[in-house]
């Protein structure tokens, strides 16, 4: 994450995340459905193949995040950053603050994928909340390595960062409210939009340091850039409200030209 591609594959990983549970929900709430996504049957009820098993964002984490900590320890080619300690100063400093936070931060989303693997694949009967908690953690604990990654940074990259942090957060609070109450809309919808925003500004943040738009490196010893970025995140949330509109809207006619079979059960 220490370069633009660092910032950009994470963020377009998120948007993804977002645009799949836009279309979820929508499609939730125009079939009136009681729970976003419905638990798996029992195994023994489930196909036999394997493959078939494999729940495809347990995948995505796995297969994002393993590459994200490998690139973060060894690239480019040639680098090794997987000492935490200078053993040869006497002050026993600390090395590679930022890439072990990184590193941190892919583990907690590996791990999520790894728990929505074993759960739907492996165990006996789904563990619809054991997923849960594990997303949840993966954002509380992403929300807090950002708080303090911060540090070191001038005015303009750590307000960037904290706003950053504001779009983890409410989903961690979300994700956590949503274990006693699966069945609001409501928390859907706000859970996508923090979804899109965290995607969108993650990459926006990337682009920002490292390939301005104008040519030119923002300052922080400029009012003007430090006033837009504020200006900047607030368009991120209207853009991204009135895209998961446009989702609602597309997937509504959708809705009303395959309308579903009459006498199914919604869940």
């Amino acid at each position: 994450m220490a370069d633009f591609a660092g910032h950009l594959f994470p963020g377009l990983v998120l948007v993804f995340f977002g645009l799949y549970y836009a279309v979820l929900v929508s499609l939730a709430i125009l079939r009136g459905q009681r729970l976003l996504i419905p638990p798996l049957p029992p195994r023994d009820k489930r196909p036999r193949g394997w493959l078939q098993q494999l729940p495809i964002e347990g995948l995505i984490k796995v297969v994002v995040c393993i590459p994200g900590m490998v690139g973060a320890l060894f690239y480019p080619l040639g680098s090794n950053r997987l000492a935490i300690i200078d053993w040869e100063d006497p002050e026993r400093k600390f090395l590679h603050h930022n890439t072990w936070q990184h590193v941190t931060i892919y583990s907690f989303v590996l791990v999520s994928g790894l728990v929505d693997i074993v759960s739907r694949s492996w165990l006996a009967r789904q563990q619809v909340k054991l997923e849960q908690v594990a997303l949840a953690l993966a954002f509380q604990g992403t929300a807090l390595i950002l708080l303090s990654h911060t540090e070191g940074k001038n005015v303009l990259e750590a307000r960037a960062h904290l706003l950053l942090v504001l779009p983890f957060m409410l989903m961690a609070m979300v994700l956590t409210i949503e274990l006693w109450f699966p069945d609001q809309p409501v928390l859907w919808v706000f859970k996508v939009w923090m979804f899109l925003l965290s995607g969108s500004w993650f990459a926006h943040l990337g682009s920002m340091i490292f390939h301005p738009i104008t040519g030119h490196p923002w300052r922080a010893d400029k009012p003007g850039d430090v006033m837009f970025l504020t200006t900047f995140f607030c368009w991120h949330l209207i853009l991204d409200a009135l895209l998961i509109a446009g989702i609602y809207g597309l997937c509504s006619l959708w809705h009303q030209r395959y309308p579903p079979q009459q006498g199914g059960k919604e869940c």
